[in-house]
């Protein structure tokens, strides 16, 4: 039963998405726009405001799963963190653009490209995280 409780919780962020998409599109109710602008804004302030402690958002994630990690390992989440804060404001940005355009245009965005660029984001910083881990495992 926790299992069934885990999945639901890892799709809840998907399922609210498409539901505000789906509402935005049947209804014309302006207030739905907002939605991804809200959730870019605060994603932005978590990442950007764990800037400013010892450990970054990213860096405790990273010591969840691996406790002992290595100091390159912290180096490279910190300077993750940079990364993720300026993409996300950079998504806020165009998504709170978004708003004041089509509602084609932002379904597009904030339905579709928005996630596919998340994806891309990830997928490369997994890649680079690999060869950073054989490249640091052989010097060790």
């Amino acid at each position: 039963m926790a299992c069934l409780g885990k999945f639901f919780k890892a799709i809840l962020p998907f399922v609210t998405m498409f539901l505000v998409i789906f509402a935005f599109h049947f209804t014309n109710l302006i207030f739905f726009k907002y939605y991804p602008v809200v959730v870019n804004l605060g994603l932005f302030i978590v990442f950007f405001s764990s800037i400013f402690q010892e450990r970054t958002a990213i860096q405790k994630f990273a010591l969840a799963i691996e406790p002992d990690a290595k100091e390159w390992v912290l180096k490279y989440t910190r300077n993750l963190t940079y990364l993720w804060s300026i993409f996300m404001f950079l998504n806020f940005l165009v998504s709170l653009i978004t708003v004041f355009l089509s509602k084609e245009i932002w379904i597009l965005y904030n339905g579709f490209i928005s996630y596919m660029l998340v994806g891309l984001f990830f997928g490369i910083e997994y890649i680079i995280r690999c060869r950073l881990r054989k490249i640091n495992e052989v010097s060790e």
